[in-house]
């Protein structure tokens, strides 16, 4: 009578247990604390919140403060499933094989802890993978192996889904699909790691209901046990930036972005608008403003390498005001660009045309040549061109193409100062950005092994455009007190014939600008900068 009581007893077990994770892994689920050693898994309000979420849902993203025991769980949902269902297969995917190994090894020790009755026995168990006589299994991967990318995934868990490079979530994802829309189930989980990256598109479209993945987001304040003063700590151990991103959740403080997230956020809130006018087949030429012939113009034009994953990209920038009123991106080819960049030009009051001269841009800049094109921007030879004061103390004249080569050379030498001089501009907010493309760019320009560039599966063009703009307005044309507010004046003498070399003033009066006109003698511009 007494066996038949405990068999009844634990068939109801087994049967709650079947039906609710939550009760599951409440009762009968083991961890390893780091201090405390074996410890039943009691989960906090939120955690059982989560877990209820993650039962009901097929797919979904985890937005998450650290040390929440959100992989923890990700273990016991795993388990609940291996345990209670037929041939089930868990993919677990992690930047490094030791991470995704982790999650495993929690597996198998709640799974060690079970009562004997839980325990169905298993046919494989090790490091890597665990699995069960019923058919049912668990197996780890590194982002970069090619482990379980054909096999039929019943959940797949992507830890720290937003620190895997692009090409190879984005390869993983792709490889899932066709087992995951028949039926199977995924959670992504990850603290944030900066905007534009995989991780980050995938929760925004959540959010706006675009992908069919319940957003589930955990700052550091769901913790019953934590409070202002463990945030301040974090503060101090962390800095600011860091603690942000791990304890609160910030996409735009997070990730080794070269420009600062707080700023960006600025000119998107200030200055982004639509443009008044798409043009071209594809709509790629945004134009905020028309020309108005009083004012001076530059368009600043990136030239594509020619492969499918690259933009040839230009801005036509106010001189005066360093303002965005204009903006292309789009796959065009070089002997079209340059006629594209003439015609655009041409329209905005003979523009100062400057294109970069690397590579294939040679073409494009023959073209604008060969039309005769007669503002065409000119950078000096040597290291005359790496700074306003080098360029102007030289002499240049701006016309004698002896000693200057058409176009702009991007050099190891230009490329940071060309990006610190953008970085200037911003932080002093003295350029207007109104384009959402080139806002998109800045977001996803990150420090790679001390190189500022674009993010994998991203483009700077737009951004490299910009930053030589604001080089050139900087180097290349008259500035004054702080190398910000250009007078009308000083704009007035570019684009002409007549020859003209900068010497800066030296020697000659003081704090003052003298342009030497050749035969018609100097001209003193002095009073430009009062």
């Amino acid at each position: 009578m007494a066996n038949t009581n405990i068999k009844q007893i634990i068939k109801q077990e087994y049967i709650k247990c079947a039906k609710d994770p939550v009760y599951f892994m409440k009762k009968y689920c083991f961890i390893q604390h780091p201090t405390r050693g074996r410890i039943q898994f009691n989960l906090f309000p939120f955690q059982e919140k989560v877990l209820t979420l993650l039962n009901k849902n097929d797919r979904n993203i985890i937005l998450k403060s650290r040390q929440l025991g959100i992989s923890t769980l990700s273990a016991g949902i795993s388990l609940w499933m291996m345990v209670f269902q037929k041939d089930k297969n868990v993919l677990v995917v992690a930047t490094k094989q030791d991470t995704a190994k982790n999650l495993v090894t929690k597996v198998k020790y709640m799974y060690d802890n079970l009562p004997s009755w839980l325990q169905i026995g298993f046919v494989e168990k090790n490091k890597l993978a665990l699995r069960l006589k019923n058919g049912s299994q668990i197996k780890a991967v590194s982002a970069a192996s090619d482990a379980g990318r054909s096999e039929a995934i019943s959940l797949l868990i992507i830890d720290e889904a937003a620190f895997i490079e692009e090409n190879r979530i984005e390869d993983i994802w792709a490889s899932s699909q066709q087992t995951l829309s028949t039926g199977g189930r995924a959670i992504v989980l990850s603290t944030p790691n900066g905007t534009g990256n995989f991780f980050h598109r995938m929760w925004v479209k959540a959010q706006e209901n675009q992908n069919g993945f319940l957003p589930i987001k955990l700052p550091w304040t769901v913790h019953p046990e934590r409070d202002q003063k463990w945030r301040d700590q974090q503060d101090a151990e962390l800095g600011g930036r860091m603690a942000a991103q791990e304890c609160d959740c910030d996409f735009t403080t997070s990730g080794n972005t070269v420009f600062d997230p707080e700023l960006l956020t600025y000119y998107e809130k200030t200055f982004l608008s639509e443009p008044v006018e798409k043009r071209g087949i594809e709509g790629n030429l945004h134009i905020w403003e028309y020309p108005d012939y009083t004012r001076k113009y530059m368009i600043v034009a990136d030239v594509a390498r020619g492969d499918s994953k690259d933009y040839s990209a230009f801005h036509i920038i106010d001189i005066e005001e360093a303002k965005q009123i204009g903006e292309f991106k789009g796959q065009i080819g070089t002997k079209e660009y340059g006629h594209m960049l003439v015609a655009i030009a041409t329209e905005y009051n003979n523009a100062l045309l400057v294109i970069e001269n690397a590579n294939i841009g040679w073409n494009t800049i023959q073209i604008v040549i060969d039309k005769g094109y007669n503002n065409l921007y000119y950078s000096p030879k040597g290291d005359a061109g790496t700074s306003a004061e080098a360029f102007l103390a030289k002499g240049y004249d701006v016309t004698d193409t002896s000693k200057m080569v058409p176009g702009f050379t991007m050099s190891m030498k230009t490329r940071p100062l060309t990006i610190g001089k953008l970085d200037a501009y911003m932080r002093e907010k003295s350029v207007t950005i109104q384009g959402k493309r080139t806002l998109e760019e800045l977001r996803t320009f990150i420090w790679k092994n001390g190189r500022a560039e674009a993010q994998i599966g991203y483009n700077d063009d737009l951004v490299m455009s910009l930053a030589t703009g604001c080089y050139v307005r900087d180097t290349a044309l008259k500035f004054a007190q702080q190398g910000i507010d250009l007078t009308r004046a000083t704009i007035r003498n570019l684009g002409k014939s007549t020859p003209g070399i900068y010497t800066g003033g030296v020697n000659k009066k003081e704090a003052g600008w003298i342009q030497d006109l050749g035969e018609n003698g100097q001209q003193d511009l002095t009073w430009l900068l009062d």
